[in-house]
């Protein structure tokens, strides 16, 4: 039985859209979607009903489906504007509009190929040593054609964004490109193009805004690791595509380094490589408590030890050194500041290209004894590399405070925030902002956001301390009394005298200010 609409006919058996003599190509899901759609053109059909029928029940993105239905008009010459064929149904499904006459078409019967004729499954090409994405043309669902240019500039920016981060292999543009206004399978595209993850999104318009939506996969289970969406006005649409750019490619950075350590950690220790090594430090990293850092400097030591270049795991070697040295944890403080400024110059070294390197190791060599303005350089030099890297925003709104500069610190703390938000260095990103405020005499702006550090990190004592002097400048006494006390708790060796050598600050107006906050606050002088 064949139906006709149109001018076109729909043969289910021989799997075949016409269009007067022209066969219309049309991919086999869409295909199975428009079947389903003019059977059941009696009635409206579900979201659920059409995964149950074309999917088989499994779960599939709203972008797919939508995209999945911009083929099928596509293919018979509708458009989600006119809908002369395939009408949404708002909150309930579609429905195919048209009339359809049915036929009974000669020769219908398919006979069953042999299987000499069957074509050989292609092979997946294999994953490369590193974490690897592809990114696919996001679907147009604004009804408008015109359109198609902002959705592929974002794209493409996006592309362009992830290649800065040498850690991962991001597959070429002209590759993801191959898969433009196709419907595909995220399975085989890891397996065509050899890449572990795959982004897909759309892209939609309402009135004067624009909203893009996207979503990180596991292409070999086809998991959904990341899904979010950001909106902008289209008063300067270039403006907006970059806007859309850098939330993107900020967001999805963390997300993939957070799922390569998930699946470090899974694997046995025997076949661990360098990079899993890294990865492993990592996890121990972001949990920023003593122990979790003595367990991240030997996974650091281990990465480099394997691969002598690795110039971002000397860099986060350093960066462990560093957060000792903040915390008050150094056994020995003279030998392990000296190893910590050997590792963190390797890393500057090794790591002229590489951003979290430069960023990693730049940062700590200004608590190591280097002069502030070359570490800044060192920092700003990664963020030429790779102004996505919400790690390198913040660290360098710290040597922003450390030179005096409070409100531009801010400035690159919040713009930090905003390019990943469920960042795991938030807490660390929170307590700059409270020392930022603290320095430009907003004391009771500092303690708030010292207190959001403090319930992710209690033991953090650079929280402990801004909340103590912010607490005691804005006359809380009682409340600077007992934050004092705990910083002493956590670091028994600080003094109000010795400030300036936990910190590298340059003025001495702020040395002081920090100082007097802590003197009233009851530490010891």
């Amino acid at each position: 039985m064949s139906f006709l609409f149109g001018d076109y006919v729909l043969d289910p058996d021989r799997r075949e859209l016409s269009r007067g003599p022209e066969a219309v190509a049309i991919g086999p899901q869409v295909f199975d979607l428009l079947v389903y759609l003019v059977k059941n053109r009696e009635h409206v059909v579900s979201r659920d009903g059409i995964l149950e029928a074309v999917w088989d029940g499994r779960i599939v993105s709203e972008s797919t489906l939508a995209s999945h239905v911009n083929a099928v008009r596509k293919a018979i010459g509708d458009s989600g504007q006119e809908q002369r064929l395939i009408r949404t149904v708002a909150r309930k499904g579609f429905r195919f509009v048209g009339e359809v006459r049915e036929a009974q078409m000669p020769g219908s019967e398919v006979k069953p190929s042999s299987p000499a004729a069957a074509k050989p499954t292609p092979k997946s090409l294999p994953l490369p040593g590193r974490p690897s994405i592809a990114v696919l043309p996001f679907v147009n669902l604004c009804g408008d054609a015109q359109q198609d240019y902002f959705a592929d500039g974002v794209v493409e920016d996006i592309i362009a964004a992830l290649s800065r981060n040498r850690w991962l292999f991001v597959i070429a543009r002209n590759s993801s490109f191959t898969y433009k206004d196709k419907i595909v399978d995220v399975k085989q595209v890891g397996a065509d193009l050899g890449v572990r993850y795959v982004l897909e999104g759309s892209v939609r318009k309402a009135n004067n805004r624009m909203r893009i939506t996207g979503q990180l996969i596991d292409a070999a289970t086809g998991a959904h690791i990341w899904a979010d969406r950001f909106e902008g006005t289209l008063e300067n649409v270039f403006d907006l595509q970059d806007q859309m750019t850098e939330s993107v490619a900020g967001a999805i950075a963390p997300e993939l380094e957070r799922a390569e350590i998930e699946r470090a950690v899974q694997k046995p220790t025997e076949s661990l490589d360098a990079y899993d090594y890294y990865l492993r430090g990592m996890a121990s990293f972001h949990k920023a408590t003593r122990e979790a850092i003595d367990q991240a400097l030997p996974c650091f030591r281990k990465a480099f030890e394997r691969d002598a270049e690795f110039a971002a795991a000397y860099g986060m070697a350093a960066w462990c050194y560093f957060w000792r040295k903040l915390n008050g944890w150094m056994a020995d403080p003279a030998r392990e500041i000296a190893e910590g400024a050997q590792l963190a110059r390797r890393a500057v070294e090794l790591g002229k290209n590489d951003a979290v390197a430069l960023t990693r190791g730049g940062h700590a060599l200004s608590h190591f004894g280097t002069e502030i303005n070359a570490s800044i350089a060192w920092v700003d030099k990664a963020l030429v590399l790779n102004p996505n890297l919400a790690a390198a925003w913040y660290l360098s709104a710290f040597q922003r405070i450390a030179r005096g500069e409070p409100d531009v610190a801010i400035e690159r703390f919040q713009h930090a925030m905003r390019l990943s938000p469920l960042d795991p260095e938030l807490v660390r990103m929170q307590a700059g902002m409270a020392l930022a405020h603290m320095l430009a005499s907003r004391f009771e702006v500092a303690s708030s956001w010292a207190e959001k550090a403090l319930r992710e990190l209690p033991g953090f004592g650079l929280a402990t301390a801004i909340m103590a002097a912010s607490q005691a400048l804005a006359g809380r006494q009682e409340t600077a009394e007992r934050a004092a006390q705990r910083l002493h708790q956590l670091n028994p060796a600080l003094r109000t005298s010795n400030l300036k050598d936990w910190i590298p600050f340059r003025r001495q107006q702020d040395i002081d200010l920090f100082a007097e906050g802590l003197r009233r606050a009851g530490l010891p002088g």
